[in-house]
């Protein structure tokens, strides 16, 4: 049976946190702008789709992982869409501190991640703590500085916050189109494409040449620095741009998402979530940067009967291997247990070996529901 979106359609990411910085805004901005919800729900309100638990939505914050699927169509430089769909399965995870757990235990299954920042306070406790949890497990991310509609916001501020903080390598992918009250998109570093929002909830993204010319000589500044780190990562865009010679766009991106894979940079985009500006070039950004499972390397483990090291390779032609990260209590349908499959396929009526508590366990339709 072929798949619906074969794995290079497919983005396995997390959107992470400190507590407050607007990572479940985000993800309710992100159901919408996909299609899975045709309605916005607010931190606030107590409706968002990912704070599930009664608790969570009386006290507004999140308190378990949560995860959602939903299906991106990326906008071209026109700002028309392109045809092909890619899959997101996405983790919301929690920012207090209490539940940090949630976010150390998803890290294990993630492919990606998206790291939010408020953009008043910049890097804060719970930042570098989940940070440290990517860099253990290895996950590449993307930096979103959220809420530069707040007053006091200031991207630069919060970017060099990141790279005070966190790390040398994340850069500028865009600069804001004002701040506070008077943010109203973002330029693009590496087209000089100016992003603006219209229609409802800023569904229709307004991809123009129309930069400000307050930001022009900003912009021609950070896209030297943004094109000189990338070359960086390939002696033939490097020597070429030594010599004058500007790569191509479809090189740049190409090579930067290759550095992207290797953790050799963190891209850092803008805007406002609540206000419904700057979503959009994000998802179009986990489309073209962060992995796909068969970006990354075949996963090891040791083998209970031989006890000797194997490796599965993300392909649907090899043995089933998955990791269960989550078990999770539905009121309405029970207990339910969500597993990152790493290799092969899992089909009703197979036989599934737990090495935990080294039981075979048979599984009918009735118990599987993919994502």
């Amino acid at each position: 049976m072929s798949r619906d979106y074969p794995l290079e359609k497919v983005r396995n990411f997390g959107i992470i946190a400190h507590i407050d910085a607007g990572k479940t805004t985000v993800s309710e901005r992100v159901l919408f702008y996909t299609g899975m919800s045709h309605k916005i729900g607010e931190v606030h309100e107590g409706e968002t789709v990912t704070d599930w638990m009664e608790q969570e939505r009386e006290r507004g914050i999140t308190i378990t992982s949560a995860a959602i699927t939903c299906f991106w169509t990326k906008i071209d430089e026109d700002g028309t869409k392109d045809e092909n769909k890619t899959r997101f399965n996405i983790i919301d995870t929690p920012g207090h501190i209490d539940f940090t757990a949630e976010v150390q235990r998803s890290m294990r299954v993630l492919d990606g991640a998206i790291v939010v920042f408020d953009g008043v306070a910049g890097v804060e406790p719970q930042s570098e703590t989940n940070w440290r949890y990517a860099d253990d497990a290895n996950v590449p991310r993307l930096c979103f500085v959220n809420k530069l509609d707040r007053t006091g916001a200031s991207f630069e501020r919060s970017y060099q916050s990141i790279l005070d903080r966190l790390s040398k390598r994340g850069v500028r992918m865009q600069i804001p189109i004002g701040e506070e009250d008077a943010h109203e998109g973002q330029v693009d570093l590496l087209t000089r494409k100016a992003y603006r929002y219209e229609g409802q909830m800023g569904m229709d993204v307004k991809v123009t040449d129309d930069v400000p010319d307050n930001l022009k000589e900003d912009v021609e500044k950070f896209r030297g620095e943004l094109i000189e780190r990338i070359v960086e990562h390939d002696d033939e865009l490097m020597n070429a741009y030594l010599e004058g010679n500007e790569p191509s766009l479809e090189d740049l991106q190409k090579t930067l998402r290759k550095a992207v894979i290797a953790n050799e940079i963190f891209p850092v985009y803008c805007g406002s979530a609540l206000k419904n500006k700057g979503v959009q070039p994000v998802l179009d950004a986990v489309v073209d940067y962060l992995p796909s499972p068969v970006d990354l390397p075949p996963v090891h483990g040791t083998n209970p009967k031989t006890e000797e090291e194997e490796e599965r390779k993300p392909s649907d032609d090899e043995p089933f291997c998955a990791l269960a990260f989550k078990i999770q209590t539905d009121p309405f349908v029970g207990t339910l247990t969500f597993f990152r499959v790493y290799s092969g396929s899992l089909k009703a009526g197979s036989y599934v070996y737990n090495t935990t508590t080294n039981t075979k366990k048979r599984y009918t339709r009735a118990k599987l529901q993919r994502l």
